[in-house]
C-alpha cells in the first residue's frame, strides 16, 4: 500500500516457503491478487532458494521455528541455526551485495548473527533484526498512560536482545503535550511506574500475547517490520531515533 517504500514504488514480492506449505502459499498468493494492490507488480511464490534470493533489494527473514507456550528461546536455537545458515548462504550466492536483510524469526539477534556470518561478502551493517515491536510496545504503553497517540511519543530505546531480558529505556524519550515536547518522566510524574510495571509489561508483552492468543504476535509484528524497513530505506526524521537489533 506504499507505507514502506513510498506511494509510487512498484514492488515484486517473492515468497519462499518449504515444499509441504506450497498449497497454503498459493492461498496467500490468491489473497494478494484479490487485494488488487496498485503497487504490487508481481508475486513469485517458490520453494527454491535460487529463485527466492535472486537479485533481492530487501530480504525479510520471518521463517524460523516458532515459539510455543512454555518454550524457552534456547529450545529454538538448535533448529534455527540450521535455517539461518542456509538462508545466509543463499543470500551470499544469489542476492545483490547491497541487499538489506531484516531478521524477524526468533531468537532474532542470534539468527541475525548466524545469517550475517554465513554471508561474508555482504556488509555486516546490512544485517539487522527486529526490536521495533518492543520499541512500539514501549511507545504505546506511555501513550496509553498519558491519553495521547503513539505518534506523540518518540525516542524510546530498547537495549539488549528481543527477549524478556531487554531493557526499555525512556531517559531520552519525549512526548508531545499541548503542542510542546517534554521528557517522559516530566510528563508522567510517575517514576515508580516507569521504573517498575512499565518495564515488566514491555519485557513480558510477547508472552502475554501468546497466553491470550495461543499464538505469538502477528499484526503488531507485521506493522513493526514495515516500520523497521521504512526507516532502513528512508532514514528516520530529524531528531528522532528508533531501535534495531
Amino acid at each position: 500500500n506504499g507505507s514502506v517504500f513510498g506511494k509510487d514504488q512498484p514492488i515484486i514480492l517473492v515468497l519462499l516457503d518449504i515444499t509441504p506449505m506450497m498449497g497454503v502459499l498459493d492461498g496467500v498468493l490468491m489473497e494478494l491478487q484479490d487485494c488488487a494492490l496498485p503497487l504490487l507488480k508481481d508475486v513469485i511464490a517458490t520453494d527454491k532458494e535460487k529463485v527466492a534470493f535472486k537479485d533481492l533489494d530487501v530480504a525479510i527473514l520471518v521463517g524460523s521455528m516458532p515459539r510455543r507456550d512454555g518454550m524457552e528461546r534456547k529450545d529454538l536455537l538448535r533448529a534455527n541455526v540450521k535455517i539461518f545458515k542456509c538462508q545466509g548462504a543463499a543470500l551470499e550466492k544469489y542476492a545483490k551485495k547491497s541487499v538489506k536483510v531484516i531478521v524477524v524469526g526468533n531468537p532474532a539477534n542470534t539468527n541475525c548473527l548466524t545469517a550475517a556470518k554465513s554471508a561474508p561478502s555482504i556488509p555486516k551493517e546490512n544485517f539487522s533484526c527486529l526490536t521495533r515491536l518492543d520499541h512500539n510496545r514501549a511507545k504505546a504503553q506511555i501513550a496509553l498512560k498519558l491519553g495521547v497517540t503513539s505518534d506523540d511519543v518518540k525516542n524510546v530505546i530498547i537495549w539488549g536482545n528481543h527477549s524478556s531480558t531487554q531493557y526499555p529505556d525512556v531517559n531520552h524519550a519525549k512526548v508531545k503535550l499541548q503542542g510542546k515536547e517534554v521528557g517522559v518522566y516530566e510528563a508522567l510524574k510517575n517514576d515508580s511506574w516507569l521504573k517498575g510495571d512499565f518495564i515488566t509489561t514491555v519485557q513480558q508483552r510477547g508472552a502475554a500475547v501468546i497466553k491470550a492468543r495461543k499464538l505469538s504476535s502477528a499484526m503488531s509484528a507485521a506493522k513493526a517490520i514495515c516500520d523497521h524497513v521504512r526507516d532502513i530505506w528512508f532514514g528516520t526524521p530529524e531528531g528522532e531515533f528508533v531501535s534495531m537489533g
